[in-house]
């Protein structure tokens, strides 16, 4: 079974700015795919001579290299052609509808760069008494452009992977990659399905738990358990995320692009990322605790649709055309409390352990789950008097309202499980090496092949200024 891995990188101050380089390098020629694709896209339809030909989708990128984008040679083909593969992975998703057309990248956030085995090797540790391996160290570069090795700092073992990626992000810099794990053990979702059906409403009971995620507690179970994250770590992520905006605001205060100010945003990454860690850590250690019981091999939740829950509200005008209030400063905080609840992580974390255990992860629809009595399954919005409080008004049962709907949650998964549904066909894009081409290829085979030549003239020599002036930028030595 495929695993992914993460681990801290620690390099040196030049290696640093090397692989920066690579870093801006890659993403310009992503960019500059992507600038390519819209204004191909933009013009077929103006121009007569283009009209009715395809949008050339391929992987060439030494137009992009001229006098004014010279530092492009300065670093391995491999990078350059990486990038371009990027670019065409994400049109692949694109084509499968698992996302939009490809946009640019920006230079704030997380940056990476995408290395192939053409560039990198672990040379092995062993102990010199015994011989026995002790780890591995990181080879980065080629003869021409060499980067050194760097110092890994890895928790556990792992095979040697195809491919990886270095990241930087708040000044720390991070190196993960994906490889097989025979440890684990390879169930599919189909079998998984298929066995638990043959179970009994009563033996499913006894094996499922139900998991209500809200905004006051995270996550409730049918069980009683309850999780959420300690007073101690409420009080730093609010300490730090007053340390985040004095330092914003001190930012702003800087000279733009001076070395002072990106010195204050890299702090502004640094205390940032706490919460960050925070909410993953709390998202991995309770899908683990949900996981290890041996008592509970099926977890049911709601459906929730994040994204369609954060939207902004809709301006209103009223007769005079005068703007009135439509909540967008409630609903903004109700939008940050959802984001930084750990919804989403703690069930993607929960689906792939369970998985690797043998067992399953079950979603239903949310519709009025917090309405419905779990007792004699009645549903009024006046069952919730209270944020914490349920009270049937047909039946009278009182509980708590998250462990209500938690019960709720684990009716509906038995009803959805014993109704023998079909799993959803999930949808994937993998990128083979056969795929990637050569080291300098000009030209990559293609899907919708086109002839650069075509279409008006003017028009098609004027397309590498066009979006070079458009997109060029320069990488730096920071980020």
């Amino acid at each position: 079974m495929v695993n992914g891995y993460q681990f801290r990188l620690y390099p040196t101050q030049e290696q640093a700015q090397t692989l920066l380089r690579w870093i801006g390098c890659q993403r310009l020629i992503y960019n500059a795919k992507v600038s390519e694709d819209r204004y191909y896209r933009r013009f077929r339809k103006d121009q007569l001579a283009l009209t009715g030909l395809p949008v050339p989708i391929d992987q060439t990128y030494s137009q992009y290299i001229t006098e004014r984008t010279s530092f492009l040679r300065e670093v391995p083909s491999i990078v350059l052609r990486n990038g371009t593969a990027k670019w065409m992975q994400a049109y692949r998703r694109y084509f499968v509808k698992l996302g939009n057309r490809p946009t640019f990248q920006k230079q704030c956030g997380k940056q990476s760069v995408w290395l192939t085995s053409e560039l990198f090797s672990f040379n092995p540790e062993r102990d010199f008494s015994t011989g026995e391996l002790t780890g591995y160290k990181l080879h980065v570069g080629t003869r021409k452009f060499p980067v050194g090795e760097l110092k890994v700092k890895a928790h556990r073992t792992f095979e040697i992977p195809a491919s990886i990626h270095i990241a930087i992000h708040a000044g720390k810099w991070f190196l993960s990659f994906n490889a097989q794990d025979d440890t684990l053990a390879d169930f599919k979702e189909e079998a998984l399905l298929s066995h638990y059906q043959q179970y009994g409403i009563e033996e499913l009971e006894s094996m499922t738990l139900g998991g209500d995620r809200g905004v006051a507690k995270p996550l409730v179970t049918s069980n009683g358990q309850i999780f959420d994250l300690r007073e101690v770590q409420k009080q730093r992520i609010q300490k730090e995320y007053r340390r985040k905006l004095r330092w914003q605001r001190k930012a702003a205060k800087r000279q733009k692009n001076s070395r002072n100010q990106k010195k204050a945003y890299r702090k502004v990454g640094r205390y940032q990322q706490y919460e960050s860690n925070v909410r993953e850590d709390f998202a991995h250690q309770t899908s683990h605790t949900l996981v290890e019981n041996p008592n509970t091999h099926i977890y049911i939740f709601e459906d929730l649709k994040t994204k369609n829950m954060t939207k902004r509200p809709k301006v209103q005008q009223d007769e005079q055309g005068r703007w009135q209030k439509n909540g967008a400063r409630a609903k903004a905080g109700l939008n940050k409390v959802i984001l930084t609840s750990a919804w989403g992580k703690v069930v993607t974390y929960t689906a792939y352990k369970a998985l690797r255990a043998g067992k399953i992860v079950i979603q239903v629809p949310p519709q009025h789950s917090s309405q419905e009595c779990a007792k004699c399954g009645y549903t009024d919005s006046g069952n919730r008097p209270s944020q914490a409080l349920f009270h049937c008004l047909r039946c009278g049962h009182e509980r708590n309202a998250d462990y209500n709907a938690a019960v709720v949650i684990k009716k509906r998964g038995i009803q959805w499980l014993k109704e023998h549904h079909e799993p959803k066909a999930k949808k994937s894009v993998k990128l083979y090496r056969s795929q990637l081409g050569s080291e300098r290829s000009e030209v990559t085979p293609v899907e919708n092949p086109i002839s650069r030549a075509g279409g008006n003239t003017n028009t098609q020599g004027s397309r590498k200024q066009e979006v070079l002036a458009a997109r060029l930028e320069t990488p730096t030595s920071a980020v």
